[in-house]
């Protein structure tokens, strides 16, 4: 999986051009809701195998922008590219190639999930090539998402849980290239969470699929995504991996060890080096050693905070 640098905030940097080799490219996104701008310039990148998780406060425009690079919504301006193709002029062909996995959905209570996955796959049967057959076996994709023994219950008695597989295997019936996930382990107990994530990573890693997703759970966030973006005020205000967002906001780490039953803690910029002269100055003796960085989500709201805060004098100089 990738790891990526870190660009702050989108606004100081130049206009980029469109990058012709990206599964998505959006430049310069915008939309409005009569006087109320959502999005005032969203600029982002997703290549082929690459997982990317879009966060951001509620209100800040995520859902209205999965909308338009899902074709769901017509955006007031800008450059937008999904598959090479804008979303809002694209055909079946190239739905077939997308798969979306919503928060919610509306299923056939009194069918099985055989007989659900054996309908929709029909669709996406006239769209196999030799290169990329499809549909999923049905046999097959009800095992990867851990719905063998429900195959052929009535889906209205499935729980919660087992619902939320089900709208997994929906969104990936038909082999998409690219995968949109929202809000996907909603719902989910720690094992089915952990071995949704293992899913994830066979996807990107084995099929080559893209997925763009979006999760208020950062630890999942962390854990999933090749590169974080951070969505705030109508912009991504920061593109990178986990560690690098990190590094750019707090880089000062602690370390934390025992020395002859006495507790030690040091801050330094460089805890690579000065673990590695605690161990040559006294070797064994040293106890309990920790390291420790901002997590993400401390990382995530001090970004968010410095954004908002650096954008209420902006605010406040309009409504006046």
């Amino acid at each position: 999986m990738r790891n990526g640098g870190v660009a702050m905030d989108a606004r100081q940097d130049p206009v980029q051009p469109p990058d012709d080799s990206a599964v998505i490219t959006v430049r310069g996104l915008r939309m409005s809701y009569g006087a109320h701008a959502v999005l005032t310039g969203v600029d982002l990148d997703l290549h082929p195998g690459e997982v990317v998780c879009l966060l951001g406060p509620n209100g800040a425009g995520k859902t209205t922008t999965i909308e338009v690079l899902e074709g769901f919504r017509l955006p007031s301006a800008g450059h937008v590219r999904v598959l090479g193709t804008d979303p809002a002029q694209a055909d079946d062909a190239w739905r077939a190639r997308v798969g979306v996995v919503l928060q919610s959905w509306r299923d056939h209570a009194r069918w099985t999930p055989r007989r659900l996955l054996t309908q929709l796959g029909g669709f996406y049967r006239p769209y196999s090539t030799a290169t990329h057959p499809r549909p999923y076996d049905v046999d097959r994709l009800l095992d990867t998402v851990g719905l063998t023994d429900d195959a052929d219950r009535k889906i209205a008695t499935l729980s919660g849980g087992r619902r939320r597989r089900l709208d997994v295997a929906v969104g990936i019936v038909g082999r998409p290239e690219l995968l949109f996930l929202d809000e996907p382990t909603a719902g989910f107990d720690p094992q089915a969470r952990r071995d949704f994530h293992d899913l994830v990573h066979r996807l990107s890693d084995l099929e080559g699929t893209s997925i763009l997703l979006t999760t208020h759970d950062l630890g999942e966030a962390e854990r999933l995504a090749d590169r974080i973006l951070i969505l705030a005020g109508g912009r991504i205000v920061a593109d990178g991996s986990a560690d690098a967002l990190t590094r750019q906001v707090a880089a000062t780490s602690e370390v934390r060890w025992t020395l002859h039953g006495e507790r030690f803690v040091h801050a330094t910029d460089e805890p690579t080096p000065f673990v590695r002269r605690l161990f040559q100055q006294h070797g064994d003796d040293v106890a309990d050693l920790e390291v420790h960085r901002a997590s993400l989500e401390d990382t995530y709201i001090a970004m968010v905070a410095e954004h908002e805060s650096a954008r209420r004098p902006q605010l406040a100089e309009v409504t006046r």
